[in-house]
């Protein structure tokens, strides 16, 4: 049974995001994707006009995905600010579970391969990353601030945005080695990182 033409999108989106995140988005073709999501090629050029846009929307649909993932996390429900800050660390290693594809990230991914080829992908790339890194802003603001942090050299959002690096080179080397170890370890560094940031000068030098 052929896939109603609502359902057929979201098959598609679907099949991306796993597809693209075990072979990269240069080797997935359009017939892998539409095999992978039991749709027809004809489908799959109703709903998008090219790879590329398939590759924008997907994107965007990463985007809702771990956005709704996120908002539900339980570190939310933290009391002190940084706290929240560094259980979202640790949800972040609860996360790097089973095969690789399976916790690495899609728009990491499909942007270290179009970024200069596929602007379109790129931004929509740029906009999932950084989007939900600022996500975590606030809770470092509030953090800096209930600890009179100022002058500090840095920001709210230079600190978000640093997590995020770690967390996409923390990916590429646990690709590079095939084994989440490495993974594991660059964040427990991030973690290990926020806490001294945020530690009194006497807990710097005890």
């Amino acid at each position: 049974m052929q896939a109603r033409p609502s359902q057929a999108r979201e098959k598609l989106l679907t099949s991306a995001l796993s597809v693209i995140r075990a072979k990269g988005f240069s080797a997935t073709s359009v017939d892998e994707l539409c095999a992978n999501a039991g749709v027809t090629k004809g489908a799959f050029f109703h709903h998008f006009a090219s790879k590329e846009a398939l590759g924008v929307a997907a994107a965007d649909y990463w985007s809702e995905f771990t956005g709704a993932l996120f908002a539900s996390a339980p570190y939310h429900d933290l009391a002190d600010p940084l706290d929240r800050v560094l259980a979202y660390i640790d949800f972040r290693h609860q996360l790097l579970a089973g095969e690789l594809p399976d916790y690495t990230c899609l728009v990491g991914t499909m942007v270290q391969e179009t970024y200069l080829t596929a602007p379109a992908i790129r931004d929509a790339c740029h906009a999932s990353i950084e989007g939900h890194a600022l996500t975590l802003a606030p809770d470092i603001q509030a953090a800096m601030d209930a600890r009179g942090m100022r002058d500090t050299g840095w920001t709210a959002e230079s600190l978000a945005l640093h997590t995020q690096v770690v967390l996409q080179g923390a990916f590429i080397l646990a690709k590079a080695d095939d084994s989440v170890a490495v993974a594991v370890d660059s964040i427990g560094h991030l973690k290990r990182y926020v806490m001294l940031l945020f530690s009194k000068p006497e807990e710097k030098t005890a």
